[in-house]
């Protein structure tokens, strides 16, 4: 059961990198996290580790996001922080030669699955009268790249709704927060992105000096949130050193 005492704080997409990551970091800063995935081993064992909630959700389906909110809704304390991280990329071929299933699952998870979640959850955030809403989106939600048009498609798409609901909430007591990272080297994305190619995964990172980790955007998340109320960052666009661009990163050591 939640500490009556520690605020809440809902994190998606928490059994891996950075959801995993910024679970602990808010857990570390005071919050009683509800850490969501869809794979219910993991997020038991991080929610064991943080002293957390755990609740399995996939966040393409109504009922499951609905069984989140009713799970939230059962805790004791504020809801002050959301955080949509649930999100991934899948495949890397050109426009001509994507698997719509690929793109199909891209969107409904970094677009529908985001709104579903803060439909879900807002009011309790609002009700807070301290709501701190976090969108991870990406730097490509602000360039494009060949073999990409799935996945910038989406990001764009997140980051226009992200945009929508920073006009819409205007009055009401909660930030939008966007973070939107360039390179992190986690232990799944590319391996998501390219079906479980180990292999084309790590020529990625291949050579990149000192790419991002996911707890470095947890602490871009933490210290945003941490901030006075009356501070809203709306965007902060996170890269290592040797990504000058999207398009653009330096191989070998810096310096």
């Amino acid at each position: 059961m939640a500490d009556t005492n520690r605020p809440l704080a809902v994190v998606t997409g928490a059994s891996s990198g950075i959801g995993a990551a910024t679970a602990r970091q808010l857990a570390t800063a005071g919050y009683h996290v509800v850490a969501a995935a869809r794979r219910a081993d993991r997020i038991a064992a991080l929610a064991a580790e943080i002293d957390g909630t755990a609740v399995p959700c996939d966040v393409t389906d109504g009922e499951s996001v609905a069984a989140l909110a009713g799970t939230v809704g059962q805790l004791p304390g504020s809801l002050r922080v959301l955080v949509n991280n649930a999100g991934g990329a899948y495949g890397l071929e050109p426009v001509e030669a994507a698997d719509l299933a690929d793109w199909d699952t891209m969107y409904r998870v970094n677009v529908v699955g985001t709104q579903r979640v803060t439909a879900a959850l807002l009011p309790r955030l609002e009700a807070s009268r301290r709501g701190t809403l976090v969108m991870i989106t990406s730097t490509a939600a602000y360039g494009v790249y060949e073999g990409g048009a799935g996945y910038t498609a989406a990001k764009h798409a997140e980051q226009a709704v992200t945009e929508t609901l920073r006009l819409e909430l205007a009055g009401r007591p909660v930030r939008v927060v966007e973070i939107a990272p360039g390179m992190v080297a986690t232990e799944e994305f590319s391996l998501t992105r390219f079906h479980g190619d180990a292999e084309r995964a790590a020529k990625v990172y291949e050579g990149v000096a000192e790419p991002l980790t996911a707890d470095d955007i947890a602490e871009c998340v933490r210290w945003s949130v941490e901030l006075p109320q009356h501070v809203n960052i709306d965007r902060m666009v996170v890269r290592p050193l040797a990504q000058a661009a999207q398009h653009k990163v330096v191989k070998g050591r810096i310096g």
